[in-house]
């Protein structure tokens, strides 16, 4: 039995988006053919088991089957430990937007840690602290720390570190003033924190349309349509395309004719 890769989609605070790549992510692996463990941390919200508790609803009562993960559910470190272990390609798991001991002992397990944020100094605080007055990175924030120290600690363990990902979540259309400081600040903290930026999902609308049948755009097919589809749709599919390119992870499926 292999040892899975295991993915953990992290930040401290809540409404970056965790749960919405978290989903975007599984769907990519399971068309590829992955098998994919899911473990969702966030014990109120649960967002992701919701998530795939309606996948399996609506693909019963349409009798169209689509590829679904194992949803495990962890209640103690020795639950999180066994299902960190199990015998799968990935498993991915989905934290609260909270200091926990789970999702310490998640990222300190993690091959790759997965932090989006919104484009703005409100989900930048999280990752880092700036002055005031010039807006210069003065230190990374106590989640940027907790991940330095996760890191070093797997690094003396197993010789390799872990690859950690600020994903620019929900980008606008349009370029702002705004996300040119952004931009310049997380080049200059990723240098302190050891961290790699890229590009995730804008905000799109196809996003929020498919989540309450438990779908996403790596599901439409010509048979699996229950929103219109159109040119924005094929451009969502591109757009997560590149997102599991930088991530490092398979690319989705071609679009379905």
């Amino acid at each position: 039995m292999g040892q899975p890769r295991i993915i953990v989609i992290g930040n401290e605070k809540g409404g970056a988006g965790k749960s919405t790549i978290a989903v975007h992510v599984i769907t990519a692996l399971l068309h590829e053919g992955a098998r994919v463990v899911v473990v969702d941390l966030d014990i109120r919200q649960q967002s992701t088991g919701h998530f795939f508790a309606s996948r399996r609803a609506w693909t019963t009562a349409q009798a169209t089957p689509l590829p679904e993960p194992e949803v495990l559910s962890v209640a103690d470190a020795g639950a999180l430990e066994e299902a960190l272990g199990q015998d799968a390609d990935y498993v991915v798991v989905d934290t609260p937007g909270a200091d926990t001991e789970l999702s310490r002992q998640a990222h300190g397990a993690a091959d790759l840690i997965v932090t989006p944020m919104n484009d703005s100094f409100v989900d930048f605080d999280m990752i880092g602290v700036v002055d005031p007055v010039t807006l210069a990175v003065l230190r990374p924030s106590l989640y940027a720390m907790s991940v330095w120290e996760a890191r070093k600690a797997r690094a003396a363990l197993h010789g390799r570190s872990i690859d950690w990902v600020i994903l620019r979540n929900r980008l606008a259309t349009f370029e702002a003033r705004n996300r040119k400081r952004i931009d310049e600040r997380l080049t200059a903290l990723s240098r302190r924190a050891g961290f790699r930026a890229v590009a995730g999902l804008r905000d799109r609308v196809i996003y929020r349309e498919l989540f309450p049948f438990g779908l996403t755009v790596n599901d439409l097919s010509a048979k699996i349509r229950p929103v219109q589809v159109s040119l924005a749709h094929v451009a969502a599919r591109q757009e997560l395309r590149v997102l599991m390119s930088d991530l490092g992870l398979v690319n989705a499926p071609p679009d379905a004719s």
